[in-house]
């Protein structure tokens, strides 16, 4: 005790040097990110901190004088580097992460609500030394609540200044301007013994009360809702009839924009078309590179509203609830609870859902859960889910208004992903992965209303990531599909579709296929999805924009043309268990530093997808 107390009164007596870098560090859920983007007003950049797959979010935020760099560090709940996430804030905090120079100061983000339990990060982050100020967010909540807190004597008892601000409402903010202009090293002070979790607990519970620290009613709404939503019984089918709201959403509203977009690009390529010259450069511009990348840009609107939905339960605190209904199953093969938010990340995408699996801190439990992330249903199977379903299943009613074949089709391959999952994830720990089960803890956040803010900027970036991915990896693998298909040249001219390259291409790799009841066409497409899964969609559209039998159709006709109705129920199968990624298994090589388990995997999965789409289609054969 004494010789930690020693150490803070030492760094106290420091020299005054212009703040450039500022830390932000703070439990989960106590709103940091939304303090980041405020202070920041977005002017971030997200990257990997050297060596490792956590994310590293940097912003500027600008002062009357001079510009603050401010590094946003990942959430957590001590200093004790038994995660990744904790081994990575305290590095910064030393000064001892490659590239990243050791901050002048600390902005220590608690939640006012849970101030009791938040405290006793504050002890080890004092302890450093640095001048830091701790902010009290969702101070508004405090007050609406009836709790309270004396700021005043709060710092007094932690030798460092303390304000009390709300980052949603933007309120109290200016004292973090005040207190970067004129930061000053932490006042002496008796804290406990930083490296003990229970002593840190005892003493943050001893500084609230000296505080007369008043904790805030919890709503008797978020009580009632939890009867419900974490019943043993109701709790389960409540989840599911939000989920199978959610999709027939996606496809009652969704599927109507979707088309609306199609007439909207179809149209514009028409207008186009006469001020093109014919032969090679209309063909590119549009066989080649419009129909390609406007036939996956149709399924945007469907991806937003999936998204939408998501961050509406993910703001409301629903999901944080769903997490513990979903730790009863996962128990049952072996899963912490913990691996809930990586697999439910990966409905986004299976790349930051990996990265996000830092957080469990049993390794092979971690392992477990990288290995089957990617059975998840991302986004990008979602173009091609809806193509097929659109094409291939009429709609009608199964549940009255509430829930119709095809919505019911899309929910079946999302619980045919989580099946798979689940069950490679019982393999995994009954066998090579087998570890010691770990309690999960989790907080729950309150019920609130979602900020169209929040939500538009969610909405905002999955669009913006879904059109960069259209206008970039789409388009090439367009461009390279539309190129083999008019190779080799004829007298000058561009070959049939049947004698081109990328025919001779598909034909020579379709008796592998045939058995799944696919033609040269798909082959081609689940050639290139394996760059991306979604680049399936812009490649058919690049071939039936080439072929003169589909040329003036839209793709769900071409398709009902070349596939029998086993053979597209085959596709289906086919992806929904396929690893068709390369980014995937480039983040899966680089989180277990070798190839071993991403080639597993790509062999496993691959295997999966082939058994099953051939049972499809062989099956459904017989029956028609």
């Amino acid at each position: 005790m004494n010789q930690l107390l020693q150490t803070v009164r030492s760094s106290a007596a420091g020299s005054q040097q212009p703040i450039r870098t500022v830390a932000l560090i703070g439990p989960p859920n106590s709103g940091k990110t939304t303090l980041f983007n405020r202070l920041t007003n977005l002017r971030q950049k997200v990257g990997n901190y050297p060596g490792i797959t956590v994310e590293q979010h940097t912003g500027v935020m600008a002062l009357p004088n001079r510009e603050i760099s401010i590094v946003d560090l990942p959430g957590v709940y001590s200093l004790n580097p038994c995660s990744e996430d904790e081994r990575v804030a305290v590095s910064v905090l030393n000064g001892k992460m490659d590239g990243i120079p050791r901050p002048e100061a600390i902005l220590l983000v608690l939640d006012a609500t849970n101030l009791t339990r938040h405290l006793s990060l504050a002890a080890p982050v004092i302890a450093l030394g640095l001048p830091t100020l701790a902010l009290l967010n969702m101070g508004d909540l405090l007050a609406k609540r009836g709790g309270a807190i004396d700021a005043v004597k709060l710092a007094g008892d932690l030798g460092i200044p303390v304000a009390i601000v709300s980052a949603t409402m933007g309120t109290g903010l200016d004292a973090v301007g005040r207190f970067l202009q004129q930061a000053n090293s932490p006042s002496p002070t008796t804290l406990p013994i930083v490296q003990d979790v229970r002593d840190c607990r005892k003493w943050a519970a001893r500084v609230a009360h000296k505080s007369d620290y008043r904790p805030p009613l919890p709503p008797a709404w978020t009580r009632r809702f939890d009867d419900i939503f974490l019943h043993r019984f109701w709790g389960p089918i409540v989840f599911m009839i939000v989920v199978g709201a959610v999709f027939q959403t996606v496809f009652g509203l969704g599927q109507p924009l979707s088309n609306a977009l199609q007439d909207l690009l179809t149209a514009m390529g028409q207008k186009a078309a006469p001020f093109i010259a014919n032969g090679f450069l209309r063909s590119l511009l549009l066989d080649g590179i419009w129909k390609g990348v406007s036939s996956v840009l149709v399924f945007l609107p469907q991806i937003l509203v999936l998204f939408l939905f998501i961050g509406l339960l993910e703001d409301s605190g629903y999901l944080a609830r769903a997490a513990l209904i979903a730790d009863r199953t996962m128990s049952l093969v072996g899963l912490n609870g913990k691996a809930f938010i990586p697999l439910l990340s990966a409905y986004a995408c299976a790349v930051p859902a990996i990265m996000a699996s830092r957080t469990i801190e049993n390794k092979r439990d971690r392992l477990a859960t990288i290995l089957i992330a990617p059975f998840m249903t991302c986004s990008a199977r979602l173009p091609i889910y809806t193509l097929l379903i659109a094409a291939f299943i009429p709609e009608h009613p199964v549940v009255g208004i509430f829930l119709g074949s095809r919505a019911l089709a899309m929910l079946l391959l999302y619980v045919l992903g989580f099946a798979a999952a689940i069950g490679t994830a019982k393999i995994l720990k009954s066998s090579v992965l087998k570890s010691t089960p770990a309690p999960f803890v989790l907080e729950l956040p309150e019920y609130r209303w979602p900020t169209f803010r929040t939500v538009g900027l969610r909405l905002m970036d999955r669009g913006r990531v879904f059109v960069q991915q259209a206008g970039t990896v789409i388009l090439v693998v367009s461009l390279l599909v539309w190129g083999l298909t008019n190779l080799p040249l004829h007298h000058g001219h561009p070959p049939a579709l049947e004698d081109s390259v990328v025919a001779h291409l598909g034909h020579f790799i379709e008796p592998a296929i045939r058995p799944l009841g696919f033609n040269w066409k798909i082959g081609v497409g689940l050639l290139t999805s394996v760059v991306a899964r979604e680049v399936i969609v812009g490649t058919l559209g690049t071939l039936y924009g080439r072929d003169p039998q589909t040329q003036s159709v839209s793709l769900q006709a071409a398709l009902q043309h070349d596939l029998t109705f086993s053979g597209a129920m085959a596709l289906l199968m086919f992806f929904a268990f396929a690893m068709q990624c390369t980014s995937t298994l480039a983040v899966v090589r680089r989180e277990t530093n070798s190839w071993k388990w991403p080639i597993i995997q790509f062999i496993y999965m691959t295997g999966i997808a082939f058994l099953a789409a051939y049972m499809v289609n062989q099956t459904m054969a017989l029956l028609h």
